[in-house]
Parts: C-alpha cells; sequence; structure tokens
C-alpha cells in the first residue's frame, strides 16, 4: 500500500521497495495457469520457505516502517484525532478487503472475513497505537513476548479434540481457534492462513518494521544505518533459521521462526536498497517501483477487477489466460515459463492506469 499512515520523511528506497513488493504480489497471485507455476511462485504447501512466502511479511514489515516515519512527530501531540485518523483508515481498508472477497458474485452466504487487506487493516490499526504509547524498548519487548507465548502456545497446548500437540494442516491449536471463533468461510475449508491467532506474530512483523523505522530516524550517517539494518536483519534471520530446527518456518501458522527469517530478510533488502538508492544515488530501473508504491492500494484493488477480464470472464471456450499460456506453450515454450510471462504481462497491464495516475499526481488514499 502506500504509506498508511500519512505524510512521512521520503525515503526512496522505501517507495521503490513498497512498489516492487506490490508488483511481486500481483505477480504471484495472478499466474498465467495455475496448473503451471515455477514451484518458488507458489506458497510452500506447509513447512519451509519460497519467493511468494516472503512477499507478504516483507509489505508488514513496510508498513511498520511507514508507521515509525509518519508518527514520530506525532508522539507528543493530541492524540485524539490521531486515533480517530487510525481507525477510519483502519476500518476502509479492511472494507475494500472485504470488497474484494465478495468478488466476482457476492455471495454473502459463503463469504470469507479474512485475507491480505484485512489483517493490514487490523496490524495497521494495533501498531499504529502501540507506536503512539510506548518506547523502542516497550515494542521489542512485546514482540519478544509475543513470539515466545505463541511459540510456546503451538508446541505445548494440546490440540483440542486431538488429545497431543500437533502442527499438521488442519489440525494445530490455531486451527482450532480459527474453527471456534472465526466467522465465515475459511480459505481452507477448516483453516484460515489470516486466522485468528497467526495475527498476533503478524503485529510482531509489523513491530520489525517499527524498530527498523526508528533506527532510520536516529541521528546516524546514512552509512551507519544501512550496516546496522544489515547486520540486525542478518543476526534476525539467523535467529529465526536456528528456531526453525523446533518450530518450523511456516506461513499459514505464521511461526515464530518465519516471523523472524522473514524479518531479518526485509530488513537486509531495506539496507541494501537504502544504500544503493539513497547513499549511492543510483535511480536507474527503480521508477516502476515508485510508481506503484505511490498508489499501491489501488494497484491491488485494480488487480483483482482487472482478473475478471484477463482471467475469470470466458472468451472461445476458455479464458484470456489459459488461451495465452496455450499459445505460448505451442511454441515450444516451457509451460511454467509461459505461465510466468503472462503473470508479467498482467502486472504491465495494471501498471499502466497506476502510471497515469502517478502522471497527474493522483494518489488514492484510504
Amino acid at each position: 500500500m502506500e504509506n498508511l499512515s500519512g505524510a512521512s520523511p521520503r525515503l526512496l528506497s522505501l517507495d521503490a521497495m513498497r512498489g516492487f513488493t506490490i508488483a511481486a504480489m500481483i505477480m504471484v497471485n495472478f499466474p498465467g495457469h495455475e496448473d503451471f507455476v515455477f514451484p518458488t511462485l507458489r506458497h510452500t504447501r506447509w513447512n519451509g520457505l519460497t519467493f511468494t512466502d516472503l512477499i507478504a511479511p516483507t509489505f508488514l514489515f513496510i508498513v511498520g516502517v511507514s508507521i515509525a516515519l509518519a508518527y514520530s512527530k506525532k508522539r507528543n501531540a493530541p492524540k485524539g484525532g490521531l486515533y480517530r485518523k487510525i481507525i477510519i483508515r483502519s476500518l476502509k481498508i479492511f472494507a475494500v478487503g472485504m470488497f474484494l472477497n465478495m468478488l466476482p458474485d457476492f455471495n454473502f452466504s459463503d463469504l470469507r472475513y479474512t485475507g491480505t487487506l484485512h489483517r493490514i487493516a487490523i496490524v495497521f490499526l494495533v501498531c499504529a497505537i502501540l507506536f503512539l504509547n510506548t518506547s523502542w524498548k516497550q515494542q521489542l519487548g512485546l514482540a519478544i513476548t509475543i513470539l515466545l507465548l505463541y511459540w510456546l502456545a503451538l508446541t505445548t497446548i494440546p490440540t483440542p479434540g486431538v488429545g497431543k500437540v500437533t502442527l499438521e494442516p488442519g489440525v494445530n491449536l490455531a486451527a482450532w481457534v480459527d474453527q471456534q471463533y472465526l466467522p465465515g468461510k475459511m480459505w481452507q475449508g477448516t483453516w484460515d492462513p489470516e486466522g485468528i491467532l497467526s495475527t498476533f506474530p503478524s503485529i510482531a512483523t509489523t513491530i520489525t518494521g517499527m524498530l527498523a523505522g526508528q533506527l532510520i530516524l536516529l541521528p546516524l550517517s546514512p552509512n551507519e544505518k544501512s550496516n546496522y539494518l544489515l547486520t540486525a536483519g542478518f543476526a534476525t534471520a539467523a535467529l529465526g533459521y536456528f528456531w526453525n530446527l523446533i518450530f518450523p518456518t511456516n506461513e499459514n501458522l505464521w511461526t515464530s521462526s518465519f516471523v523472524l527469517v522473514t524479518s531479518g530478510f526485509a530488513s537486509m533488502l531495506l539496507g541494501a536498497l537504502h544504500f544503493l538508492i539513497d547513499i549511492r544515488g543510483g535511480k536507474r530501473g527503480i521508477a516502476p517501483g515508485v510508481i506503484f508504491g505511490a498508489n499501491a492500494i489501488a494497484a491491488y484493488v485494480l488487480a483483482d477487477i482487472l482478473a475478471l477480464l484477463f482471467y475469470i470472464m470466458p472468451a472461445g471456450g476458455d479464458t484470456l489466460n489459459h488461451h495465452a499460456v496455450a499459445a505460448l506453450s505451442q511454441t515450444g515454450m516451457e509451460p511454467r515459463l509461459a505461465s510466468m510471462l503472462y503473470a508479467l504481462f498482467f502486472v504491465c497491464i495494471n501498471f499502466i492506469p497506476v502510471y497515469l495516475l502517478y502522471k497527474k499526481r493522483i494518489f488514492i488514499k484510504l
């Protein structure tokens, strides 16, 4: 999304990182053919980590950085108006997520109440209010507490109805909580990757971004900031790797090890981009990211709407994406490559209206 917290110091590296993350999200969400996808462009079935698994936590990390940059000078201001704006913005993002979940047939009897935008709305609400009322040490302590308690809960509390601890798909404490208390349809029938319990460690992911943002605001030299982001990212990812040995890295459960590995990656990426773009002044090739990032909500929503034409509406007995992949495959191209090229083509289609908005200096914000 665009900066979810209003005006902030411009950090071109963060703008580019936000936009390229959204572009990557569109690419993996809309392959040319769902049966032909390179393994790393799919979500991991259960334990493990692919390129696709990195996208959502990287975006939540960016939300955290944006909160820190936007609200750092507002902590001592009257908070009543800020709270109202935060709540309204969160409700708007959640409402847009509900709208997208209702596409294309608006079937209210089979409605899902969770999703990417829903989780962003919740963590933004919690973390923005948290940032305004706590120090970085308190935020760090809360994140550590969340990750430890989540680990202990999932690995020591027997799954009700099973009688033992289990971390299998649909048979774990997080899935049980969703089955008992989550309204509406669940993404996987009996469990949901954006469910209730897993939202808590996703808040910890956003807190790591807030910590990175506060580091950027410190009176340090740009090189020092970049080095600290890279070092902290490497240490965090390494800790997550070793935690993975006893608590597997798992996006569906948003495990504590997953939080550390992905937040570490995001911190290293931001540190590298900060060095290359903000310090060295490298601007070549970043324009698409900056443009996507300037209207990220519009790009994300537009992709779901345009998918009705490019992926769902039948034309000549099949959908446009299947026709395109079949045509490319008939030329001898490997089907998974054809599917990826079509996904990139769809990203470019979405770029056109976003580019026009950017040229006209129109920035759609919720």
